[in-house]
């Protein structure tokens, strides 16, 4: 990845995503920081990349390839505003990884032949497990295309989408999911307590397992359902466990409530 880049703010998912690029490679001199945050521009020049406080002081030569959306929705529209001059140079790609802003509201503001790519990151990518999810409008190139991948990969999986509407889904689905996850742990943990368990005990044992059955998944191309086979012995204790789960009103009938929730909240912030 050599190419001039700008990041329009650097929290915690732009910071994952600088601290990603920088591993892959990219050159601390190739990027600039927009991070009006003192501490948070701080961190930015620990690591030797240029930063500023508001894109007002962008230095007059300063031509990006590539500039990454990454402040938070409700700033959104005041970041793409003093952004408006970068967006006017012929052949700079916008991505956009902020929920809920389409493309169709970015071009708003940037101008209808601005390319554009918006993705759905989750916080794994702050380890380089994330998985992000992408929607190119239809003045994204093949080049550009690759150059958006690129910048993804670099801190996890990626995959693309053609219907923009799906997004909502996506970020039900995997953008949200962590959070699922996370609560799975922190209830098993608490019903191991319950069932007797010392409760430093009972966390690490469930931190563990789900962390290590999610690894086992991640690993192997066998199905899901095959894999909690392989743990359910019949008249067992996983048996009668997922007799619980499985039930009519059990696992699956919730997070399928969960995700539809998820999803309308999306849409609805879309506006």
């Amino acid at each position: 990845m050599v190419f001039p880049l700008l990041l329009a703010g650097c929290g915690k998912m732009g910071g994952a995503l600088l601290s990603g690029w920088l591993k892959q490679g990219m050159r601390p001199a190739d990027v600039l920081v927009i991070e009006p945050d003192a501490a948070a521009a701080a961190e930015v020049s620990a690591s030797l990349v240029r930063v500023v406080a508001d894109a007002v002081l962008l230095p007059a030569g300063f031509a990006p390839e590539v500039v990454v959306l990454a402040v938070k929705p409700q700033v959104m529209d005041r970041a793409l505003a003093s952004l408006a001059a970068v967006a006017r140079r012929q052949g700079v790609l916008f991505l956009s990884i902020a929920a809920g802003r389409t493309i169709g509201s970015l071009a708003k503001h940037l101008g209808a032949d601005t390319p554009i790519v918006r993705a759905m990151p989750n916080t794994p990518a702050a380890i380089g497990r994330g998985m992000q999810v992408a929607c190119a409008s239809s003045r994204v190139d093949a080049a550009m295309r690759g150059r958006a991948e690129a910048l993804l990969a670099a801190v996890g999986e990626v995959a693309w989408i053609e219907d923009e509407a799906l997004m909502d889904a996506v970020t039900a689905v995997s953008g949200s999911g962590p959070a699922y996850v996370f609560l799975l742990i922190e209830t098993l943990a608490q019903a191991g307590v319950a069932a007797g368990l010392p409760e430093a005990l009972s966390r690490r044992l469930a931190r563990a397992t789900v962390a290590g059955a999610g690894e086992l998944a991640r690993r192997t191309d066998t199905d899901p359902s095959e894999l909690r086979r392989n743990v359910t012995s019949p008249g067992g204790t996983t048996e009668a466990a997922l007799k619980v789960l499985m039930a009519a009103d059990g696992l699956e009938p919730l997070l399928r409530r969960a995700v539809a929730a998820a999803t309308e909240r999306s849409r609805e912030l879309a506006g």
